[in-house]
This record gives structure tokens, C-alpha cells and sequence, in this order.
């Protein structure tokens, strides 16, 4: 009995050990916390404007009915306009937050209704020389109403992409989504990048180490966007119903972090 009591005590106190080097792994080098009203803070955040990609029936504006911070998050709201024009917002910390390497964690809670496609995801600050895909692309979370207790994480490359059938994803089923905040998360190293929903890792995307830009252009900055799209390609694949609009994602917080390990050197 007291050879048993020791193991688990040691077994305790290793489980505190390896949760405390956890905590420890990563040093938050910014972060925004929306306790402030009004727009997204201008230091950290810029607009997607107009109609932007995939045929989304969306208009992006800077508007305060499509982006406003308040009561502690920033709020996106997707509305149907007097004149049946449907907005939303789409923002991101091109040229002033960018981001090689580490942890980037969002807290979230998205909307789901049948023509929904929230996301969080990076892009290549390099896009505009390069074009996408080459530049690289980081899905950390993405959702379509049509498929409300499915989460997606992906990555678009110039050898993989979804153009070309070949992008790199998973998917994790997940019990109503929408009804409360989640953390969604990636961890990016020279050598992986894995991505979680929770605490729960779903999909990991390798380094092949052959040096090739076309399969791993992830070794450049890439700038943050968190968006609410509506209809297009995916989101809109089995259609959309607009009586279910306005609709809000709201955001509790954006963290990023590096290696506590790499910030001491």
C-alpha cells in the first residue's frame, strides 16, 4: 500500500512538472484583448474592403455595424443593408502585426447558419510578389453553416492547394460548435505546424526538409485575418438563408506567443 501511495505521489508531482514546463514554453509577445470600444485598435488591425475572393455574396466595409469592439470583444457582424446588399468585415494585421513562428491563439465564438463561413487564418506577407498560393497559407479554423459540428484546419501551398485538389487538411467533428467560445490554436516551428480546436490536436502539417518553396513557403512572416464570410464556393455550396440575418462572431482575444526558448537566446 505505502510502495503504491509513493508511485502515485510521483506520478502526481510529474504531472504538475510537465504541465507547469507547458505553461512555460511560449512568452506572449502581443496580443489584443478588446477591452476598449469602438474600432479594432489602428496599432494592430486594418479592413478587407469590397468584394474580395470566391464569389462570397458579402461586402466587406469598415463600418461600424460590421465591426465593432464592445463589451469585451470585437464583434463581426454579417447584416442584410436596406438595399439587400449583404456586408460583413474582414480584418487584418497586414503591415503592422506579422508573424514567423510560435503560437497564435484565438478565442472565439462563431455563427452558424446556412450560408456562414467564419474564419481564422495567415497569409504571406510576400503575397503581392509572389501571388497565392505561393506565398503560403494557414487555415486555423474554418466553418460552413451547411456543416455546422465539422471545425477544418488547412494549408495552401503552391505544390498543394485547393484549386488544384491537393491542399493539406483535416477536419474534427465537434458536438454544436456555435453555442459557446472555443479556442482555436497553431503552433508554427521550422519544422511542423500543428493546429487544435480546444485542446485537441487534429491536424499536423510536416516539413518535407527538401528546401522546396512550392510544399513549405512557411518559413517567411505571415499577417493574421479573422473574417465572416457569407455564400461563395464553400460557404454557400448548398445555399444560404438570409432570414436568419444579422448574424455575429464574436472574438474574446488574439495571443500570440513565440518559444520561451528561442526569446532567451
Amino acid at each position: 500500500m505505502i510502495k503504491r501511495l509513493v508511485v502515485f505521489t510521483l506520478l502526481a508531482l510529474l504531472l504538475v512538472q510537465c504541465n507547469n514546463s507547458n505553461k512555460s514554453e511560449w512568452k506572449l509577445v502581443w496580443a489584443d484583448e478588446f477591452e476598449y470600444s469602438g474600432a479594432p485598435a489602428d496599432s494592430t488591425w486594418g479592413y478587407e474592403t469590397g468584394y474580395i475572393r470566391n464569389k462570397e455574396l458579402q461586402k466587406y466595409t469598415k463600418e461600424a455595424d460590421n465591426v465593432e469592439v464592445r463589451d469585451g470583444m470585437c464583434v463581426i457582424t454579417c447584416r442584410m443593408e436596406d438595399d439587400s446588399t449583404i456586408t460583413s468585415a474582414s480584418i487584418n494585421t497586414f503591415g503592422k502585426k506579422h508573424i514567423k513562428y510560435g503560437r497564435v491563439e484565438v478565442r472565439a465564438k462563431i455563427p452558424s447558419s446556412l450560408g456562414t463561413w467564419p474564419a481564422i487564418w495567415m497569409l504571406g506577407i510576400n503575397k503581392s510578389e509572389v501571388g497565392w498560393p505561393a506565398c503560403g497559407e494557414l487555415d486555423i479554423m474554418e466553418h460552413v453553416g451547411y456543416d455546422p459540428e465539422k471545425i477544418h484546419a488547412n494549408i495552401h501551398t503552391k505544390a498543394y492547394n485547393h484549386v488544384k485538389g491537393t491542399n493539406k487538411g483535416n477536419s474534427i467533428e465537434v458536438e454544436a460548435p456555435w453555442e459557446d467560445f472555443h479556442v482555436y490554436s497553431m503552433n508554427w516551428s521550422d519544422e511542423k505546424i500543428d493546429f487544435y480546436y480546444d485542446d485537441s490536436l487534429y491536424f499536423t502539417y510536416e516539413n518535407d526538409m527538401m528546401d522546396d518553396p512550392a510544399t513549405w513557403p512557411f518559413d517567411e512572416p505571415h499577417y493574421l485575418l479573422i473574417n465572416l464570410a457569407y455564400g461563395g464556393g464553400w460557404g454557400g455550396r448548398e445555399g444560404v438563408d438570409v432570414r436568419k440575418l444579422p448574424l455575429e462572431y464574436l472574438v474574446d482575444y488574439v495571443r500570440v506567443y513565440q518559444s520561451a526558448a528561442s526569446s532567451r537566446q
